[in-house]
């Protein structure tokens, strides 16, 4: 049971994939559809493709190159943002996302997408969910160049959007990128315990976690 005292924060900064979206769309996506459209293209069979496209990933996990769909269709010779646009169907809010924006928004907090996907991925989600109608702010962390994994990138948000870590709440379902926030100073951390719908539980230990929003949807009482 996580328990947030939503009086002691006036900001929530929100990540997007596997946090607001079901990760799912992008684990099929690199997993599933690209290595066949690779193979598709370029004449080669699945698992060759599927050992490539492994490699490029973990060399650059965790680097703003790792999200960039520019660098990922110049490296792959393949348009990824056409790509993605054949699967968007794919592309779906998580449980009571949309419910929890709006009882934010009712209770006077300033809401922030923060994100490491690349614009044109950015675009199309948004497209597609219109979560950012109920957002004040969209960042995506391609305007800093550099990712949410790095200090440069939490300098240059507070400078973009000022806020004070002590009372603002940062959820991301990246361990590795809370650890990041927390070493700027940000307070209030919660992650999410299953980012892809089709995956299993993770069972996260390291940071409160939840299944879904409405385990910490404020009540009227709050504010």
């Amino acid at each position: 049971m996580v328990d947030i005292n939503w009086a002691e924060i006036d900001t929530v900064l929100l990540d997007m994939d596997g946090t607001l979206l079901d990760l799912h769309f992008d684990n099929y996506f690199w997993l599933t559809h690209l290595p066949k459209r690779y193979a598709e293209t370029h004449g080669v069979d699945e698992a060759e493709a599927m050992e490539k496209l492994h490699a490029h990933i973990k060399a650059h996990e965790g680097t703003l190159k790792w999200y960039c769909l520019e660098f990922w269709s110049e490296s792959l010779q393949l348009d990824v943002r056409a790509l993605k646009e054949e699967v968007k169907d794919k592309i779906a809010v998580r449980p009571f996302v949309m419910e929890f924006l709006q009882a934010l928004r009712a209770h006077n907090k300033r809401l922030v997408l923060i994100t490491n996907s690349h614009p044109q991925g950015l675009d199309l989600k948004l497209q597609v969910t219109e979560i950012d109608r109920w957002l004040h702010m969209v960042i995506s962390s391609h305007e800093f160049q550099q990712p949410k994994e790095a200090q440069e990138f939490w300098q240059m948000l507070h400078q973009r959007e000022p806020f004070d870590p002590e009372r603002t709440l940062f959820i991301d379902d990246t361990v590795r990128i809370l650890d990041s926030a927390k070493q700027f100073g940000i307070r209030h951390l919660l992650c999410l315990h299953q980012p892809d719908s089709q995956r299993e539980h993770r069972g996260i230990t390291e940071y409160p976690a939840i299944h879904h929003f409405d385990e910490i949807m404020p009540s009227l009482e709050q504010s």
